[in-house]
């Protein structure tokens, strides 16, 4: 192996790993908001909500997120849903951004009603005595709890999103797989790039996941 090659090319490199934080960053916030509400749906006394969330739920964990990156980008358009570019935001970031975000959700929607199911029963029961209603029981009551409860495990999904973006290559967005593929066309040497970009992925991880340990010894600290 002959890093020297790479000379001039690590740029390249830092600004898709760069791009990959960005779209997994996007993706999570998305994500934790669409699967906040399907857990809700889930967790409905209305059957058709039950329903759709546990059909949405089922289909997203069930498929293959390179599956349903294709079905996005390449089968979306086809039925007349396209992915504009908007500014400098290109159709390509939004909808890696978009196939993220909705197979996160379903992952996000089960960790929440985890959350949820881990909160005392018996606080529910105190506050619809107090005169609140299901509603506002859940809203200032049960859901604040239940997102402490599972700070670590969404802090968890924000790592399995940053691997999980390399995917997104395959339509052209500009993250790290992609920035390190252009490299290797450039160098005509494949081990090199790749190696620099598993390194870099690692590097994040191990960032990300040094973090989530502060976060979970505060958290039990707090408790």
């Amino acid at each position: 192996m002959d890093f020297s090659k790479l000379s001039g090319y690590y740029g390249l490199i830092f600004e898709g790993a760069k791009y990959t934080i960005l779209v997994s960053m996007v993706s999570l916030v998305i994500g934790f908001i669409l699967g906040l509400l399907i857990c809700l749906m889930k967790m409905s006394k209305v059957k058709i909500l039950k329903l759709i969330s546990s059909a949405y739920i089922q289909i997203l964990r069930g498929t293959p997120l390179f599956v349903q990156v294709y079905i996005i980008y390449y089968g979306f358009p086809q039925l007349g849903f396209d992915f504009p570019d908007i500014g400098p935001i290109s159709s390509k970031f939004i909808a890696g951004a978009f196939a993220l975000s909705i197979n996160s959700s379903a992952y996000v929607a089960e960790i929440f009603r985890s959350g949820i199911q881990s909160v005392d029963k018996g606080q529910m029961e105190a506050s619809r005595s107090l005169g609140l209603g299901y509603k506002d029981t859940m809203r200032f009551i049960i859901v604040p709890q239940a997102v402490k409860n599972v700070l670590p495990a969404l802090a968890n999904e924000f790592i399995t999103l940053v691997k999980e973006s390399s995917v997104l290559s395959v339509i052209g967005t500009q993250e790290l797989m992609f920035k390190a593929g252009i490299v290797v066309t450039a160098i005509y040497s494949p081990m090199e790039p790749y190696l620099v970009a598993a390194i870099t992925y690692l590097v994040i991880t191990s960032i990300l996941s040094k973090l989530v340990g502060i976060l979970e010894k505060k958290l039990a600290q707090s408790n």
